[in-house]
């Protein structure tokens, strides 16, 4: 007889009444049942609107004179129907309690689904043909940063998860590609977050985190949050003292711990702000080039002719959560670690150095059933072992990460400094102006002024006045700067498996 189908609006009808519960009820205070009810007779338009509490006996006797009163009917009847109505309430409570605790139903695979998944981990190429799943479920272009999110969202089942943060100006697609990629990973398995409270993560159970990713859509409305994020990131568990008083009225004094490791990916367009979550996590900055906007632009324009392959979209990714479905926790070991060094011009090298490290035991992880298993015969933990081809295939990936982390400026800067120079080349200029760039490059004055006093406070840019005109205009100081740049990274990670395979031989 209680219909729940309107969250908001529950009915409860009898034989003589018909009940309506407003605006629900409430899952928690479980020592009270406080409902908006609006009562009448079966077909009689008479109404009575009543706030009450229905473990009040009080209020509930109260409530049953003027029912009978108003709308002219015995108080036998309304009683009997108000405590049948409790009940039924209160079931319904308990149960979606239930529900709650389990809110997200974990799927199992069934024997086909695994064995599928377990020949596809143990295939050749393994992240090659990854990639081309993500690309299937509807991931189009950023060949590079969609495959290092989706690692690095793996490893999060891992005992030292990777974190990212995208970055990108506005309506560039960062959100999306953060979206769509976790849409790989198993419901049950994540947290998507748009707005928490400064005390919010506290309040999780004691494991509820441990494992997932956690994904925060803007950075920028979740600036309460991040430094209980940071302190899950780093030391892998949160600890709040608070206050507490118990049923006698004794004051206590309890802890609230909740535990990690978690992997945690955000979005923003304010690089410079969070540099202390940045420093924490790969930076992944989103591919703005025309040729992209070319990509995704067809992309919308076939799926709005209806000749894009939907169900191949759902499929891959159904698949891919299967994949991760498939993946255990185990230990990573890494025997080449002492050889892999990185470029003396990384910046902040020691932080960058343990995700170098991670990364490729990322990469390792994820390729768990290509590994034979062994066995600590002092500890007797199961660990499975890092090769040189993913440490290989980790430098591939992990190049432009490594290139952004030893710039000395912002990526967006960076990104402005490269077109820049393009458009000097194609032109046949050495020097320009702000008022040529802005028109040209189509950028916003105050945009454009905050990229060149970057660009000049770091030497990369100079101002010159001009011997004819005596007017001020700009130079870049060094137009293969970062070619240099990349020439150094790139030897550096060669010179790495330079030294593995001589102490190999």
């Amino acid at each position: 007889m209680l219909n729940t189908t309107n969250p908001n609006h529950y009915q409860y009808t009898t034989r003589h009444l018909e009940i309506s519960i407003l605006g629900g009820i409430k899952l928690n205070h479980l020592e009270a049942l406080r409902v908006t009810l609006g009562i009448n007779k079966v077909k009689s338009e008479t109404k009575l609107r009543h706030n009450v509490d229905l473990y009040n006996d009080n209020q509930v006797e109260k409530l049953v004179r003027k029912v009978a009163e108003r709308i002219e009917i015995g108080t036998s009847v309304v009683r009997n129907t108000l405590q049948e109505l409790t009940n039924e309430l209160e079931q319904y409570r308990l149960s979606q309690l239930d529900i709650d605790e389990n809110e997200i139903p974990i799927k199992e695979l069934s024997k086909k689904e695994q064995q599928t998944a377990e020949k596809f981990l143990k295939s050749k190429d393994l992240l090659t043909k990854t990639n081309e799943l993500i690309e299937q479920s509807g991931v189009i272009g950023e060949e590079t940063n969609r495959l290092l999110m989706y690692l690095i969202f793996t490893s999060r089942k891992s005992y030292n998860p990777l974190h990212c943060i995208s970055l990108g100006t506005s309506g560039s697609g960062k959100t999306h590609l953060q979206s769509k990629v976790a849409e790989l990973i198993p419901d049950h398995e994540k947290v998507e977050i748009t707005v928490l409270s400064e005390n919010a993560f506290y309040y999780f159970n004691r494991t509820e985190l441990r494992n997932k990713l956690i994904l925060i859509e803007d950075l920028d409305g979740a600036e309460s949050v991040l430094y209980p994020l940071r302190e899950l990131q780093s030391k892998k568990r949160i600890t709040k003292t608070v206050v507490h008083k118990d049923r006698k009225g004794t004051t206590k004094t309890i802890h609230l711990t909740v535990e990690g490791p978690v992997c945690v990916a955000g979005c923003t367009t304010q690089e410079s702000i969070y540099e202390d979550n940045s420093n924490r996590s790969f930076l992944l900055y989103i591919d703005e080039s025309e040729e992209q906007d070319k990509k995704i632009m067809e992309y919308q324009r076939l799926l709005s002719a209806g000749k894009r392959n939907v169900k191949e979209e759902f499929e891959s990714a159904r698949f891919l959560r299967s994949v991760q479905r498939s993946l255990n926790i185990i230990s990573v070991r890494n025997p080449y670690a002492e050889y892999l060094t990185l470029p003396a011009s990384v910046f902040k090298p020691r932080r960058t150095n343990s995700h170098y490290l991670q990364f490729i035991e990322a990469i390792t992880f994820y390729k768990q059933w290509q590994r034979k298993k062994r066995t600590d015969k002092e500890t007797g933990e199961m660990y499975i072992e890092t090769t040189l081809e993913d440490i290989e295939e980790a430098n591939e990936i992990i190049k432009e990460v490594l290139l952004r982390k030893s710039d000395l400026i912002t990526g967006a800067a960076r990104n402005h400094l490269e077109r820049l120079k393009t458009y000097l080349k194609e032109s046949g200029q050495t020097t320009f102006t702000n008022a040529e760039i802005r028109k040209q490059l189509h950028i916003k004055e105050s945009t454009l002024r905050g990229y060149h006093k970057q660009l000049q406070e770091e030497g990369y840019i100079k101002r010159i006045k001009k011997k004819k005109t005596k007017s001020y205009c700009f130079e870049i100081t060094d137009m293969r700067e970062y070619d240099w740049l990349k020439a150094s990274i790139d030897n550096a990670l060669k010179g790495c498996i330079q030294q593995i395979e001589l102490n190999l031989s």
